[in-house]
C-alpha cells in the first residue's frame, strides 16, 4: 500500500500515532479461533505480562508547583477497573499482526515470536525468537516487537524491537533453521530482497538519511551503504512494491519527495532514480508489469492523480494520465492488486470509499461505498503464500471494533467479515454523523459526530483535534471512546485545516503564514455544535496530541470560554522557542510546516501571533491536564514547563483581581519518565494514564462516574 503520508511523517514530526498493536498484548480473533488450544496460554501469558510490568511514580520536578494530581487519585483507581473491563471485552478483535509465510504462519506472544504450520490445528506452537537471547531477563521485558518480515524463501526472518518508553530501536535477524541471529542497532524501515540480500534504515537523530544493505551469504556478512541523502530536511525509507519486484526507497521532506529504484532480480545494482525532486512535488511509486503506477500531484490544485510510466523510462516526461478523481474527492493511499489500481478516497461528504481502477482499460473504473460510519481503512500486507488478485483490509471507527473486508477487484464484489453477535444490537445504537461548520473566511470545515443519544446542551461532548503535517485527526479503534460512548458522551473529531483530510490543499492553506486559519477553523466547530445544540461549554473538553496542542493553546488564549477543560498529551506548546533553536531534533525540517523566525521577520511575527506560550494573558482560564514526558525530543519538555509556568502566573493574576464564585481552573502536570512521545508502552503504565484523564475530565466537568463494573461471581 502506497501511503501518502508516508513513515516520515509519522516517524519525524511531532505528532501521535499510537499503535493498538502496541497498547494491548493480544492474539488475533481467527488465530484464536483457528487454534483453539491457544487461548488459555495467551490469557495466562497475560496475566503474567500485567504482573511484570512497571510503573513508574519517580517524581522527575521536584521544583515544579504542586502537580495536583493527588486529588485524582480515588477515582483515578475507579476509572482503571472500568478500563480494564473495556479492554478485555475488545481484546480479540482482528487485526493484521499475523505473518502468513509458505509453510507457517507467525505471531507474537510476550516473550518472543512463534510460529505454526499453516492449516494444521493441533501442532504446538514453535518459538523462533526469544527476547531472552538479545537481553537478560530483567531488560527482556522492556522490548516490544512492532514488525516482521519474512524473507522470499522463508528462509530468514526479521523483526524490529523498540524499547519501551524510549526512541531505542533494534532489528533480530533469525536464520530460521539454524537459529542463528544477527541483530542491528537503531533499524527503523527494512525489507527482503532475497534470501540473503537485506536493505534498511538507520534511525539517527530522529529521522533516516541513509540505506544499507546486508548480504548474507556462506562466507559471512557484509553492509554496504547503497543511498545516502544529503538534505538535511530530507527523511528516508525502503519499501516493497506489492508484487516483491522492486525496492523503493523514498525520500520526502515537507513539500517534495523523490524516489528510487532497485530491481530485485540483481539487489545488488546500483538504485535507479524516477523523477529527480522539484518544489511541492510529490509522487509515490508501485510496480505493474514492468510498468510504473504513480500517485503524484500533478492533478487540478495540485492534488493528487494516478499517471503511468514504463520502467524503462520513468522520469515525469514519460507520465500518462490514468485517472484523475472528480472535483471535491480526493485520494489517500494506492495500491495495485493484479491488474487494477485501487485507491482509497474521502468524497465530499467527508466519507471514504474504494476506486477501482483497471489499468489496461482505465476508463471502466468504478466506485465502491464503504459503510458511513467508516472512519480509518487499514490495509494487509500479502503474506508470501496470498494471492496477490485480492484486496484484504480492515476498517473501523473510534468507537467501532475493526471488521475485516476483501475486494475481488477484478468481480468487483466486496464480501465482509462477521461482527460478533454479542456487538451487533449495539452498534445500531451508534451514530455517526458527518456535517460542515463555516470558518471566518467562509470555508467549510468537515466535523465527524459520534453519540449514542440524541445530543442535549447536558450533554458531556469531548472534541478532538490535530491540524498539522498534513495528517489526519487520529480516528482509529480506541476502547476508552467506546466507554465514553457507552456512558452518554457526545465525542466530536474536527477536521480543521493543516491536516490531510480534506487534500493537500487543505494542509497547505493553514501552513507558515495560514496557520491562524486551524485555530478559525477550530473555533467554528465549537460554534457550530453548540449552535445546534450538541452541548455547551460548561459540558465541553477539548483533547490533543503534540503539534495538535498548537490550535488549542491558542483557542485557549483567545476564546477560553468556549471549554470547561482541555486534556493535552506530549504537548507542542512553545512553536517560536523550537524554531528559533536549530540544535533542536526536527526544527530543520519543521520550518517548512511552522516557518523560520531566524530568517524571515515577518514568519517570527506571525509565529508569535498565535503561539501558545507566547500569547498567555491573565483570565480565566479552563482547566488543564498536560501529560508530559522528560525526555521527549520532539516536543522538548522545557517547552511544556515553561507554558505551565506562565499559565499558572496568569491564573493567579486573574484570581487576585476578581473574586469569582467557582474557583481557580486546576492545572495539573503529569509528568513521565523515559523519550516516548506516543504515551507508554507498558500496560500498567498506559492505563493509569487513561484513568488520569478520565478521572480528570469526570471531575472538571462535574460529571457522576460511572458505577464500577459488574463482576461475576466465582
Amino acid at each position: 500500500m502506497v501511503n501518502i503520508s508516508v513513515v516520515a511523517q509519522w516517524c519525524h514530526c511531532r505528532m501521535t500515532c499510537r499503535m493498538a498493536a502496541l497498547t494491548v498484548l493480544r492474539l488475533p480473533a481467527r488465530l484464536v479461533e483457528f487454534h483453539p488450544h491457544l487461548k488459555g496460554t495467551f490469557l495466562l501469558h497475560c496475566i503474567c505480562r500485567r504482573i511484570q510490568c512497571r510503573f513508574y511514580t519517580k517524581d522527575i520536578h521536584k521544583d515544579l508547583p504542586d502537580r495536583g494530581l493527588g486529588q485524582y487519585k480515588e477515582l483515578q483507581s475507579q476509572f482503571k477497573r472500568h478500563l480494564r473491563a473495556t479492554y478485555s471485552r475488545f481484546s480479540n478483535e482482528p487485526d493484521h499482526s499475523v505473518v502468513y509465510g509458505r509453510q507457517n504462519i507467525y505471531f507474537v506472544e510476550g516473550d518472543g515470536i512463534y510460529r505454526m504450520k499453516n492449516r494444521q490445528r493441533k501442532t504446538e506452537p514453535e518459538q523462533v525468537l526469544n527476547l531472552g537471547c538479545i537481553s537478560d531477563y530483567e531488560d527482556m521485558q522492556r522490548w516490544t516487537i512492532q514488525r516482521i518480515r519474512l524473507s522470499p524463501e522463508e528462509k530468514r526472518l526479521a523483526a524490529t524491537l523498540k524499547k519501551n518508553d524510549t526512541e531505542k530501536l533494534r532489528c533480530v535477524i533469525v536464520t530460521l533453521d539454524q537459529r542463528d541471529i544477527l541483530t542491528l542497532e537503531d533499524v527503523l524501515s527494512f525489507e527482503w530482497a532475497t534470501d540473503e540480500v537485506f536493505f534498511y534504515t538507520i534511525q539517527e537523530s530522529l529521522k533516516c538519511q541513509k540505506v544499507y544493505r546486508l548480504d548474507l551469504t556462506k562466507n559471512g556478512s557484509g553492509i554496504c551503504t547503497v543511498y545516502e541523502e544529503l538534505e538535511p530536511d530530507v527523511f528516508v525509507e525502503v519499501s516493497l512494491s506489492r508484487d516483491r519486484q522492486v525496492l523503493i526507497i523514498t525520500c520526502s521532506s515537507r513539500s517534495s519527495s523523490e524516489v528510487y529504484l532497485v530491481d530485485l532480480s540483481d539487489p545488488r545494482l546500483k538504485p535507479i532514480l524516477v523523477q529527480a525532486r522539484q518544489p511541492e512535488l510529490l509522487y509515490h511509486v508501485e510496480h505493474w508489469r514492468q510498468n510504473l503506477i504513480i500517485l503524484a500531484n500533478t492533478g487540478l490544485g495540485q492534488e493528487y492523480q494516478v499517471v503511468m510510466a514504463p520502467l524503462s523510462k520513468p522520469s515525469m516526461v514519460s507520465w500518462d494520465k490514468v485517472f484523475t478523481p472528480s472535483p471535491g474527492t480526493v485520494l489517500k493511499d494506492m495500491d495495485v492488486v493484479g491488474g487494477h489500481c485501487i485507491l482509497v478516497a474521502m468524497t465530499a461528504n467527508n466519507e471514504l470509499e474504494l476506486i477501482v481502477v483497471p489499468l489496461s482499460r482505465s476508463r471502466e473504473a468504478y466506485s465502491l461505498q464503504l459503510p458511513m460510519w467508516a472512519c480509518v481503512i487499514e490495509t494487509k500486507r500479502p503474506g508470501l503464500k496470498d494471492h496477490l488478485n485480492t484486496f484484504e483490509f480492515l476498517i473501523s471507527s473510534p468507537v467501532r471494533p475493526p471488521v475485516a473486508y476483501c475486494l475481488y477487484p477484478e468481480e468487483g464484489h466486496l464480501s465482509s467479515g462477521d461482527m460478533p453477535s454479542r456487538f451487533k444490537k449495539q452498534q445500531r445504537n451508534y451514530i455517526t454523523t458527518r456535517v460542515t461548520a463555516c470558518s471566518e473566511d467562509g470555508t467549510l470545515v468537515p466535523v465527524t459526530l459520534l453519540h449514542s443519544l440524541d445530543c442535549k446542551r447536558d450533554t458531556p461532548l469531548l472534541v478532538h483535534v490535530y491540524g498539522a503535517y498534513g495528517e489526519d485527526v487520529n480516528m482509529q479503534f480506541n476502547p476508552v471512546k467506546r466507554l465514553l460512548l457507552e456512558q452518554g458522551w457526545a465525542l466530536a473529531y474536527c477536521h480543521i485545516r493543516g491536516g490531510g483530510e480534506r487534500g493537500l490543499a487543505w494542509q497547505r492553506q493553514a501552513r507558515v503564514k495560514g496557520k491562524h486559519r486551524g485555530v478559525e477553523d477550530l473555533r467554528a466547530c465549537l460554534s457550530y455544535l453548540f449552535s445546534t445544540g450538541v452541548s455547551s461549554p460548561s459540558r465541553t473538553a477539548l483533547t490533543a496530541c503534540s503539534a495538535g496542542a498548537v490550535p488549542v493553546g491558542a483557542l485557549c488564549n483567545v476564546w477560553p470560554d468556549m471549554m470547561r477543560a482541555v486534556t493535552l498529551q506530549s504537548p507542542f506548546l512553545d512553536v517560536l522557542g523550537t524554531m528559533e533553536d536549530p540544535k533542536l531534533p526536527l526544527t530543520v525540517e519543521d520550518r517548512e510546516e511552522w516557518g523560520n523566525p531566524m530568517e524571515n521577520p515577518e514568519q517570527r511575527i506571525t509565529i508569535a501571533s498565535y503561539c501558545p506560550v507566547y500569547n498567555i494573558t491573565p483570565q480565566r482560564y479552563p482547566s488543564m491536564l498536560l501529560t508530559a514526558y522528560a525526555d521527549d525530543n520532539r516536543a522538548p519538555l522545557v517547552g511544556v514547563l515553561k507554558y505551565v509556568k506562565k499559565l499558572k502566573q496568569a491564573v493567579q493574576t486573574h484570581s487576585n483581581v476578581t473574586s469569582e464564585s467557582d474557583g481557580e481552573p486546576n492545572i495539573v502536570v503529569n509528568i513521565q519518565p523515559g523519550s516516548s512521545h506516543v504515551g507508554p508502552d507498558e500496560w500498567e503504565s498506559m492505563l493509569d494514564e487513561e484513568a488520569l484523564q478520565l478521572a480528570f475530565l469526570y471531575n472538571e466537568l462535574d460529571l457522576e462516574p460511572p458505577r464500577p463494573p459488574y463482576r461475576k461471581k466465582i
